[in-house]
């Protein structure tokens, strides 16, 4: 992988992986058009591992409240909401442990992202209605466990991990900011997760990708992420969300057409 190609694949991390278009299946897409052949998925989690420091620092007063509110204060209302979190976080824990190498099977075989791409503008298409539902931002334990089932669908790349949970908030009725809040948060033990799990693999590649490039792919990722986040918020709040689906459709049948003429 040249400095160029890891640069490219960094930014398209950053710019994906809070937009609800899938980073995973972006970075396969760019891998593929590139001609890039990574060894197994290592240096997709360690870009994904820097998106994870571009949320933590975008929601940094929110994680300092839960922290002060758990462990100084110790507010009821601070330990229940990280207990949805964790909640949540269940259901991609136990898929991920058990379907593993299932999942990682798909990172190589590209038709099967654009499919999940055209899947992922189905469901964001629907949120033009579900963002005409009044929202609540306080919302309880089944709400959370249906939307940790939404995020286990993510594991599959063209899947938008974002955009399935917010699109299960919002129809189960919580508010656009507040779903948008609860995914990016929801982010951080997903990635954290992955990131462990992948260590050995991720130990291996600096001698596979190269240090040069690995490290340039991280900071691009992590500083495009920071931007992509405030720009989901912003799509969100506008009500102009739902333009998304068009854009997965479009870019999954691009690239379905590109691999049935290669």
């Amino acid at each position: 992988m040249s400095e160029f190609e890891a640069i490219l694949l960094g930014f398209l991390q950053g710019a994906t992986e809070f937009l609800p278009v899938s980073s995973s299946g972006h970075l396969v897409m760019g891998q593929e058009l590139l001609g890039v052949s990574l060894p197994g998925v290592s240096f997709e989690v360690a870009v994904h591992v820097a998106t994870l420091l571009s949320v933590m620092l975008v929601y940094r007063g929110r994680l300092l409240e839960l922290a002060r509110g758990t462990l100084v204060e110790r507010d009821r209302e601070s330990w229940r909401y990280v207990g949805l979190l964790a909640v949540a976080t269940l259901p991609v824990a136990v898929v991920g442990l058990t379907l593993g190498d299932r999942v990682e099977a798909l990172f190589d075989t590209p038709w099967a992202v654009g499919v999940a791409l055209l899947v992922t503008g189905g469901f964001l298409f629907t949120t033009r209605w579900a963002l005409l539902r009044a929202g609540e931002p306080r919302f309880g334990f089944v709400t959370a466990v249906l939307i940790g089932l939404a995020q286990c669908a993510a594991l599959v790349p063209g899947i938008s991990r974002s955009g399935a949970t917010v699109t299960a908030a919002l129809w189960l009725g919580v508010s656009p900011l507040e779903a948008a809040a609860f995914s990016f948060l929801l982010s951080i033990p997903a990635i954290a997760g992955a990131a462990v799990l992948q260590a050995p693999v991720l130990a291996g590649a600096l001698g596979d990708v190269g240090a040069g490039p690995l490290v340039l792919g991280f900071g691009m990722a992590g500083l495009t992420g920071i931007l992509a986040i405030h720009l989901f918020i912003r799509m969100l709040r506008s009500r102009a969300f739902p333009a998304f689906a068009f854009y997965c459709w479009g870019v999954g049948l691009l690239f379905l057409g590109w691999l049935a003429l290669d």
